[in-house]
């Protein structure tokens, strides 16, 4: 109950191992260090139960305070909005279907993970 809604199975019930473009959607908490809102990122995902589900008043709730920080570009799971990450009110609790850790190399394919990751250690 750290953050509202629930993750359900991916619309085609499929899991998905890919990369996917993100949209940050919010930099209200300082989660993704440099990164501006509206910057497209690229970031691996890998679930079964990655689809974002909420209540129409929980979702305008998210967007009135702020708190969708990551949008799908192409939505690979069926999440309501487009969501692929949300923060609670103070901005000290991020929930993200993509996997930063998975991008922390440019031998991976990109390094762009670890420049969100470092913004948990500063």
């Amino acid at each position: 109950r750290l953050l509202p809604g629930a993750l359900t199975r991916n619309k085609n019930l499929n899991f998905i191992c890919e990369s996917t473009e993100l949209i940050i959607n919010s930099t209200k908490a300082d989660w993704f260090g440099n990164l501006q809102h509206d910057n497209v990122i690229s970031l691996p995902i890998a679930h079964g139960e990655g689809r974002y589900q909420c209540s129409e008043n929980t979702l305008k709730q998210l967007q009135d305070d702020d708190l969708i920080a990551l949008k799908y570009v192409n939505n690979p799971n069926g999440s309501i909005d487009n969501v692929a990450g949300i923060t609670n009110l103070k901005g000290n609790i991020l929930g993200m279907m993509p996997h930063p850790e998975r991008a922390c190399d440019n031998l991976l394919g990109s390094d762009i993970g670890l420049e969100i990751l470092k913004t948990l250690i500063s």
